[in-house]
């Protein structure tokens, strides 16, 4: 079983995108998958057709103790792929938990037995480093940073590096960061290219080769409620997330050489 949370507290880099289309691809791969919406804006559950405003528990309901993980956890249209759900309720969670005993690992202790069930548990985060974060860094043993191939790409990124080390430190040191995921690429651009060199040689083979590129209908397909793979299998965006898919799958292979 590999847990991994897909965090950048820039937002707009294509971490959603990721976590929804990158999940539905390993799922369509045979593997069985669970995706977690920890980010109060709930865009992964509408993403993947949750009705956020109709669902009587969400994440927020495991965090404040009153649902079980079994209440909340929904199947989604995507065979083999499972998804606990956020919605607004999810925002005045970090306040709540302020005052709660060991409040940074209170999402390890109500689902830390479900997650064992899946061979891929994909976290999205918050754009943020507070404590909504800190539950899911707690949790995971994996980190993916999802970043845009543009100018101000790594701004940002050393703040989250600093707290990933922190947080390696005193609460999980068990927690690696495994891949960085180049998004919303245009090889028609020199800056951009120029981007994806000082990311990799910032990071080295912690980038995944495959670049999701810059596609209107991985744009539209969230609108839907429904991943690019399933809303237009032929495109560009459907293409890259099942190549990612496969790359995150070898990288497994390759870890227990």
């Amino acid at each position: 079983m590999r847990s991994i949370a897909l965090l950048n507290q820039k937002g707009g880099v294509g971490k959603t995108t990721t976590t929804a289309n990158l999940g539905a691809s390993l799922a369509l791969l045979g593997k069985k998958v669970l995706v977690i919406d920890m980010d109060p804006q709930a865009n992964l559950s509408v993403h993947l057709g949750v009705d956020i405003h109709t669902i009587k528990y969400s994440v927020y309901n495991i965090l404040m103790n009153t649902a079980t993980t079994s209440d909340v956890l929904l199947p989604t249209k995507i065979p083999g792929l499972d998804i606990i759900p956020a919605n607004i309720d999810l925002s005045g969670a970090e306040i709540e938990l302020v005052g709660v005993v060991g409040r940074e690992t209170v999402l390890k202790e109500y689902v830390g037995d479900i997650v064992k069930q899946y061979d891929y548990v994909l976290v999205d985060c918050p754009p943020s480093l507070g404590l909504l974060t800190l539950n899911v860094l707690t949790l995971v043993d994996e980190l993916f940073i999802p970043v845009q191939t543009e100018f101000f790409a790594l701004q940002g990124v050393s703040k989250l590096l600093d707290t990933f080390e922190v947080v390696r430190k005193r609460l999980n040191n068990r927690l690696e960061i495994t891949g960085i995921v180049l998004c919303m690429y245009t090889s028609r651009t020199r800056l951009c290219q120029e981007v994806v060199d000082k990311i990799k040689e910032h990071f080295g083979d912690k980038v995944f080769n495959t670049m999701v590129r810059k596609n209107v209908k991985l744009s539209e397909s969230p609108s839907h409620g429904k991943p690019v793979i399933t809303y237009a299998p032929e495109s560009h965006g459907a293409e890259d997330y099942m190549l990612l898919a496969k790359e995150v799958i070898a990288q497994v292979i390759e870890d227990k050489k």
